[in-house]
């Protein structure tokens, strides 16, 4: 991509810098050559694959689709995303809902190849709608590329829409948080737990992730979470503990470097 995001600090002020200038960068980041080409062919081709064979024998929309979900490295595995998008997201047992992360299931049931006789590619507004997350979640990617902990932040809001669309209680959303890697690593973080407690059990991380939630934020519920005061406070807490954080590791690495010295 020819365009690069600029984000000139780290932490909680570089933030409030790129949430202030994120309209302009985005616009010029969808403007770029590069992005252009490829949204404008899928624009012009998506509306005649009909079939989850169509998509994955097309390299080039394939990037697309797979972009728009935050799965490009899976662009080689087309055996594994056929079959993904051909079991479809409404019977329990199919693939992309026995997935622990919920963004295969997002993707099959965009697209509706196993769900329904006529695939969501044929819709008038089924382009636009993919686009629009595809230019979204890879102007994060380049965001990303500069600095992680930036492109989380910013993954908040749609990742949030996403498990509270997909899930009908809130138990559900909050699996589905769960199940959504870049998501939970933001919660994760923000809520003070460490590395180790993906290890504990399920049941268990539910019940201390709400009650977390509950003491930071007043509310165990996902869709109160989701409110525009909450995600600022949330990208805030992760972006001060992850900055915490990394300067720990450091403080730790320099002390440890100084005692092989002296030996």
């Amino acid at each position: 991509m020819s365009f690069q995001p600029v984000v000139p600090f780290s932490g909680y002020s570089g933030w409030l810098f790129l949430d202030r200038t994120a309209d302009q960068q985005r616009a010029a980041f969808n403007e770029s050559p590069a992005v252009v080409r490829v949204t404008e062919s899928f624009r012009d081709r998506i509306g005649d694959i009909r079939t989850a064979e169509d998509l994955v024998n097309d390299r080039e929309l394939l990037g697309v689709a797979l972009g728009a979900f935050g799965l490009d490295d899976d662009i080689n595995n087309t055996f594994f995303i056929r079959k993904v998008l051909e079991d479809g997201s409404i019977e329990p047992d199919a693939l992309a809902n026995r997935l622990s992360d919920s963004r295969y299931a997002d993707f099959s049931k965009a697209f509706g190849f196993g769900d329904f006789s006529i695939a969501r590619t044929a819709l008038s507004f089924f382009a636009d709608e993919i686009i629009d997350r595809y230019e979204a979640e890879q102007f994060g990617v380049a965001v990303g590329n500069q600095n992680n902990d930036m492109r989380l932040a910013l993954n908040l809001g749609p990742a949030l829409t996403d498990v509270i669309d997909g899930n009908g209680s809130n138990n559900g959303q909050w699996f589905g948080m769960m199940g959504n890697a870049p998501l939970r690593s933001m919660f994760q973080t923000a809520l003070g737990f460490s590395g180790s407690f993906a290890a504990i059990d399920l049941d268990l991380q539910l019940e201390q992730f709400q009650a977390r939630a509950e003491a930071t934020f007043g509310t165990d519920q996902m869709s109160d979470l989701a409110s525009p005061e909450n995600q600022e406070k949330m990208i805030r807490l992760y972006l001060l503990r992850a900055e915490s954080n990394a300067s720990a590791g450091t403080s730790s690495a320099s002390v440890a470097l100084s005692l092989l010295q002296q030996i």
